[in-house]
């Protein structure tokens, strides 16, 4: 799981969003960027914890940030969620695992007594220079723009 911690230098990732366009660490510089991690589009958590910084998205905004999600999804399904739940953020269709790996995010879950391999809803808050100002683990999908805008 992850060994990234507030300090760190953040990984200098690169994947391509729900149309198809790349990010990389370096279109973030001189913003902040919100790289959160996600199970999968369209799913209870998921969709409350994206509209929570959908709804939230305008003081992002006014505050400097960047937000970029992430998961393992395809971009089509990327592309459903943003259009269903009407989403102004890009969403990464992580299916190689390159981004979620480089930020430790995938390992064991646990889930009805079943235990299985996946991503772990995680938050890594990076500064304007690449360096990782906080790291959000305990996630609370409800108020998750209120754990990042304190």
């Amino acid at each position: 799981m992850t060994t990234l911690k507030t300090g760190d230098k953040a990984p200098n990732f690169s994947g391509f969003d729900q149309s198809g366009t790349s990010h990389k660490l370096a279109d973030y510089k001189g913003k902040k960027l919100v790289v959160f991690f996600y199970p999968k589009a369209s799913t209870p958590g998921c969709t409350t914890e994206a509209c929570d910084l959908r709804d939230n998205y305008a003081r992002f905004q006014a505050n400097n940030y960047a937000l970029l999600g992430v998961s393992a999804d395809s971009a089509k399904a990327q592309a459903k969620f943003i259009e269903k739940y009407d989403l102004p953020f890009p969403l990464l269709a992580d299916e190689d695992k390159s981004v979620i790996q480089a930020f430790g995010v995938w390992g064991p879950k646990k889930f009805m007594g079943r235990e299985y391999d996946g991503i772990h809803r995680t938050t890594f808050v990076i500064d304007e220079n690449g360096i990782i100002e906080e790291v959000i683990s305990d996630v609370k999908t409800k108020a998750h723009a209120a754990q990042i805008l304190k």
